[in-house]
C-alpha cells in the first residue's frame, strides 16, 4: 500500500474531531509515473468494457466501472497496478495471470 501512497493513489484524508473525510487522490509522488499508470489503466478498462469473453481482470474492472465512474474505475486499477508491480519487483517474481498466493489457498 506505501506504494500506491508514495505514487498519490490512494485518497487524501482529512480527519478532524473524530470524523474523517476521504477526499479525491492525494497526488503525492512522481506525477509521470502517475499518469502513465492512469493512462494504461484508461486503456485497460476502455478494452475490458468492450470484450466478448471477459477474464478475471476484465470482470473485476466491469464491477467497479458499474459502481463508480471511469475516472475512479481508472485510479483504482492504477492503484491495484502498481501494487502487484512492486510484490514482482519486491519478490524477484515473472508475472502469471492466474496467480493465486499460497496463503489463500490453505
Amino acid at each position: 500500500r506505501q506504494v500506491a501512497a508514495w505514487l498519490g493513489l490512494v485518497p487524501r484524508q482529512h480527519s478532524s474531531g473524530g470524523k474523517q473525510n476521504l477526499l479525491g487522490i492525494s497526488k503525492r509522488g512522481d506525477t509521470y509515473l502517475r499518469t502513465l499508470l492512469i493512462h494504461g489503466a484508461r486503456a485497460v478498462i476502455f478494452h475490458a468494457t468492450r470484450k466478448t469473453e471477459p477474464d478475471a481482470t476484465c470482470n473485476w474492472v466491469n464491477q467497479v466501472v458499474n459502481r463508480r465512474n471511469k475516472n475512479v474505475a481508472a485510479v483504482a486499477l492504477a492503484n491495484k497496478n502498481a501494487r502487484i508491480v512492486w510484490a514482482l519487483l519486491a519478490h524477484d517474481r515473472q508475472y502469471q495471470a492466474g496467480y493465486i498466493p499460497t496463503k489463500l489457498c490453505a
